[in-house]
């Protein structure tokens, strides 16, 4: 299966659809009879409408999920190609997002992560496009408006500002100019929200919005034995991935590699930013999936052991069906 989504055949679009439909089918067969679904943040309801939570139907629900997975997919796979990470387009990023999005339960509906992961893909977007611009003031005006947009469907995604600063460190020379012009976009949009807090004489809790950022590191996580199982075969293809970077990754252009480099900090971002929520959701770690899966493609493009890249890609396959759908 991975050497048909190696080549960039526009018909591999429909595999994919076929794919995502057969990896959610089960869930969608056991799916609970109400799935709560939260779309901004407590603090940013105050425009939103009272009651939502339990609006959708959860076969709805999943479906929607499953559709903006596919989209997403599609778009990233375009990013990826667009800059060239790959050397060479494929359909492989977008075949790896889709199987990552399927490994557990919680990334099946849709949640506060999973929209914003549209917010990932458009700041991978403008990050990227920082190697070849002269001044990158309004790009990281425009990058610390979308990290404010996301805080407030999903407030861990505040932590999201550090990668702008990150990759002006990759990407360019020191600018103040440059590094304020991402803080003024972000105040930007709590300005306004400050107004709505006004306008409603809530002005005086304005300040509780960042309370949570004050919220120690946990210690530890408690998640479900058959979690860590599944991610048995993920962390043997990631340890895979490192190996075969180390054998080409300095055959690649500077752009390629300081783009990897930056993908890497994102991953480590969306992944530590966990614990600003005071209720724990697996969902939260779709956050880590967009950077996860470009470096999953890394492997399977270059990978020369058929037996051994097939084999994995199906013991993974094999894995999330039977953990995931044998917990109900």
């Amino acid at each position: 299966m991975i050497n048909v989504f190696r080549t960039y055949n526009p018909f591999n679009i429909l595999w994919l659809a076929i794919l995502l439909f057969l990896l959610r089918i089960g869930y969608v067969y056991h799916a609970p009879a109400t799935i709560q679904f939260t779309f901004v943040e407590p603090f940013a309801r105050l425009w939103m409408p009272g009651a939502y939570k339990y609006a959708l139907d959860p076969v709805l629900n999943i479906f929607l999920a499953g559709v903006l997975v596919f989209a997403q997919a599609l778009m990233i796979n375009r990013v990826v190609n667009q800059y060239g990470l790959l050397s060479r387009p494929s359909f492989l990023p977008a075949l790896m997002y889709i199987i990552l999005t399927t490994l557990f339960t919680p990334f099946l509906i849709l949640s506060p992560p999973l929209i914003c992961n549209f917010l990932v893909i458009w700041m991978l977007y403008k990050l990227f496009s920082l190697y070849k611009t002269d001044d990158a003031k309004s790009t990281a005006y425009d990058l610390g408006m979308i990290v404010a947009i996301g805080s407030l469907i999903y407030f861990p995604f505040i932590y999201f500002f550090l990668t702008i600063w990150i990759a002006l460190i990759i990407f360019k020379p020191f600018n103040w100019r440059e590094w304020g012009a991402g803080i003024m976009g972000y105040i930007t949009v709590f300005l306004f929200l400050a107004v709505f807090y006004y306008l409603k004489g809530n002005i005086n809790v304005f300040y509780t919005i960042w309370v949570p950022l004050g919220t120690k590191f946990p210690g530890h996580v408690n998640i479900q034995y058959y979690h860590y199982l599944v991610l048995i075969p993920v962390i043997i293809i990631f340890i895979l991935c490192i190996f075969k970077m180390r054998q080409i990754f300095f055959r690649s252009y500077v752009q390629v590699r300081k783009s990897f480099q930056l993908l890497f900090m994102v991953f480590l971002v969306a992944g530590l930013s966990f614990y600003v929520k005071a209720e724990f959701n697996l969902s939260h770690f779709l956050l880590c999936t967009i950077p996860a899966a470009v470096f999953f493609a890394y492997y399977f493009l270059y990978a020369n052991t058929r037996w051994l890249y097939e084999s994995l890609f199906f013991i993974l396959l094999i894995s999330i069906v039977y953990f995931q759908f044998n917990t109900f």
